[in-house]
């Protein structure tokens, strides 16, 4: 079974080349494209009128405003902070080490609405860091700061895991010879070990990203969900869902969709002009 002419196929030692062709594009329709297929024709479905009301609902801008902005800024966070634990995680030998390595990995593993629950008890205006935040008049739960705090946390390790093995690869001989040219620390920083995490660094803005427009468990519980201020765009969709409005859950779902995909893809295209600008392909 063969799906590509054989000038159009990588040549390979290996055979098999169409079944595996065809059980990858099985899979993909019938796990991703399909069922996003049907959430557009559902959306498309009520009409263009009414799609655009829900559409420019005053309430629908303002979750979806929130959910990307939100994202956007853990996105940002995570990956200055995610670059400078990987850092210290490649670079440097100390006691505790393997302990903060295996705690990045624990998003991963901790449900999101624990997550969640544990950092309202924190930052609520009762908790041990949200009281000190209260009495320099500053609210973080129940607040878009609230948001972008729990998706920095479940954001976090796709930054770290990303960029480690990268820097790995970076020997560090590299830095040595750039400071006995007489680089500074900085530009040896900038200009000679940057370069190659770029990618890596951009993936990882990317996944991060991504994670945090989807995220729903540990995001309700500290965001208060009060429309037009700290209501997401997932927790709106699930509220039309109990009210049995499916065509309005679909345009938001639709809307999401069609944002996060030109998102991505204005971060794809970034990130093949940073391979092909610094060499790795």
């Amino acid at each position: 079974m063969t799906f590509l002419p054989s000038s159009l196929r990588q040549p390979s030692a290996l055979p098999g080349f169409g079944l595996a062709l065809g059980f990858t594009l099985a899979a993909l329709s019938l796990i991703v494209l399909l069922p996003l297929a049907a959430l557009v024709l559902r959306a498309a479905s009520i009409g263009p009128s009414e799609f655009m009301r829900i559409a420019t609902d005053e309430r629908t801008l303002a979750a979806l405003r929130l959910s990307f902005g939100a994202a956007l800024a853990a996105a940002i966070i995570n990956t200055v902070f995610g670059l400078l634990i990987a850092w210290v995680l490649v670079r440097y030998r100390f006691p505790g080490r393997r302990i903060i390595d295996a705690a990045v990995d624990l998003p991963f593993a901790l449900p999101t609405a624990v997550a969640g629950i544990a950092m309202a008890a924190i930052y609520a205006p009762n908790g041990p860091i949200g009281a000190i935040a209260q009495s320099i008049g500053l609210k973080i739960a129940y607040t878009p700061i609230g948001i972008v705090l729990a998706l920095t946390f479940i954001g976090l390790p796709f930054v770290v895991r990303t960029v480690q093995p990268v820097l790995e690869e970076v020997e560090t001989e590299i830095e040595e010879a750039s400071a006995l040219l007489g680089a500074s620390r900085l530009r040896t920083v900038f200009q000679v070990v940057l370069p190659h995490v770029y990618p890596a660094l951009l993936t990882g803005f990317a996944l991060a990203f991504a994670r945090g427009v989807g995220e729903y468990g540990s995001v309700i519980f500290i965001a208060g969900n009060i429309p037009l201020v700290s209501e997401i765009a997932p927790l709106l969709i699930v509220i039309k869902l109990e009210e049995f409005d499916y065509g309005g859950a679909t345009v938001i779902a639709t809307l999401m969709l069609a944002i996060s995909f030109a998102m991505l893809f204005l971060i794809n295209a970034v990130q093949g002009w940073s391979r092909a600008r610094y060499g790795n392909v």
